[in-house]
């Protein structure tokens, strides 16, 4: 495990924690370390609740964990509400941060693969391919919670670029304040608060892939900035004259038509076609209805081995239910939507009113097992009125060939005159015509 890197950003560690971290084979970075770390703790002890989200926009780490005491329990919602991975308490217990790495490491594998089935998600996968033997920049369109972050790292997994850094920024996510700071880094004194020198995400990813997120929610001034940082391939940190040359791949996305901004002076034309060089769009995933259910299926596995609960499968009203559902919050909602399943369920058979669906969906699965309900007594009837026909109407002769009592065929009967089927003019119909 020694390539997973761990920097404690607000909290001290002790050296008994220190010493056991390195002899599990953690590389313990320093605060001020600009290498970029694969997990980073944050202490939040002195913060409101308020003061999460911009305080874990501040840190950098592929995964964050946030660190609070036991009567903080305001702060790790806070926390998780804000993309934190998870939370500890303190003090630390390194056995804990083990266990929690562990599972880290865990859903940072099963995010390595993709699941396309259908041509839509097949033919964009194929696109991604070709797109990451290019060192051209990448546009990603689509609907939140498509996977646009997903295929971005994929996109660098098969890149050259694949043993360097990926660096994700979530652009929306950070205070505006504090987006400059975040991205091209400062110097110590540069503005109030800027207690050291700070790398930014530029130079953190430099040599790797540096993921621009939510990028339609960047202001206009930073987009001239960020236009220039592009054409020049280096980077200033704020409050400093020296520059850093850049030797990096960007990917942008965005759930915004950029067009539209465009044409709206939302977004900056210029820096739109530097960055659209290479375009790819994520389907919704009601428009690729053959992968919900591999998608559903794969997420039901991820989340019962992280779990290390016992073999689930779902029901057939339960996938009747997963097709059923037009998924507005996309493979987010299903993931959510398998997890709730997961904790709802009463054995290993998942049920549709397990999976919290809204009620139209759980309608759609009722109506679809009443219309089947429907065809095969339409089916019967049909049967017995052509047994009735061929036997001229006799009751007791098509009732044996039908394998039933009299009785039963009499009720039978009854049922069709209540189904609005008027028998006896059908069977009479039938003798004249013969």
């Amino acid at each position: 495990m020694s390539d997973y890197s761990i920097r404690v950003v607000g909290c001290e560690l002790g050296s008994r924690d220190k010493k056991q971290l390195d002899l599990q084979g953690f590389s313990l970075l320093a605060e001020d370390c600009s290498r970029p770390a694969w997990l980073t703790l944050v202490g939040l002890t002195e913060c409101a609740p308020e003061q999460v989200a911009e305080r874990l926009g501040a840190v950098s780490g592929e995964m964050k964990v946030a660190l609070v005491e036991p009567e903080q329990s305001e702060l790790a919602s806070a926390a998780l509400s804000a993309g934190a991975q998870d939370y500890l308490l303190l003090p630390l217990d390194v056995e804990q941060l083990h266990r929690l790495i562990t599972r880290l490491i865990s859903i940072e594998s099963s995010r390595q693969e993709l699941v396309a089935v259908s041509a839509a998600s097949r033919q964009l996968l194929m696109l991604a391919h070709r797109a990451s033997a290019t060192e051209a920049s990448v546009l990603l369109s689509g609907e939140s919670g498509t996977g646009k972050e997903q295929l971005a790292r994929y996109i660098h997994r098969h890149s050259s670029r694949a043993d360097k850094p990926f660096i994700a920024v979530n652009c929306a996510a950070i205070p505006e304040s504090m987006l400059e700071s975040v991205l091209f880094g400062h110097s110590k004194g540069a503005f109030t608060g800027a207690h050291a020198d700070k790398a930014g995400k530029f130079e953190l990813a430099n040599g790797g892939t540096l993921l621009l997120d939510e990028i339609g929610e960047m202001p206009l001034m930073l987009q001239a900035k960020l236009l220039r940082v592009l054409q020049e391939r280096e980077v200033e940190r704020l409050g400093c004259h020296r520059s850093v040359t850049l030797d990096i791949r960007i990917i942008a996305a965005s759930n915004k038509d950029l067009r539209k901004a465009v044409n709206e002076s939302q977004f900056r034309e210029d820096l739109f076609y530097r960055l659209d060089v290479l375009p790819l769009a994520l389907p919704p995933l009601r428009e690729r209805k053959d992968d919900i259910l591999p998608l559903a299926e794969h997420l039901l596995l991820r989340h019962q081995n992280l779990a290390g609960s016992d073999r689930c499968y779902f029901s057939e009203s339960a996938r009747a239910a997963l097709l059923a559902h037009d998924w507005p919050g996309n493979v987010r909602e299903l993931d959510n939507c398998v997890q709730r399943a997961l904790v709802m369920r009463r054995g290993c058979s998942l049920q549709a009113l397990e999976l919290g669906l809204p009620q139209q969906a759980l309608t759609a699965v009722a109506s679809a097992g009443t219309g089947l309900k429907a065809s095969k007594q339409q089916a019967e009837f049909q049967f017995i009125i052509d047994t009735l026909k061929r036997f001229g109407g006799h009751r007791s002769r098509s009732a044996e060939t039908l394998g039933m009592t009299t009785r039963a065929l009499r009720y039978k009967m009854a049922q069709m005159r209540e189904a609005g089927i008027d028998v006896d003019a059908i069977l009479k119909s039938a003798d004249c015509a013969a």
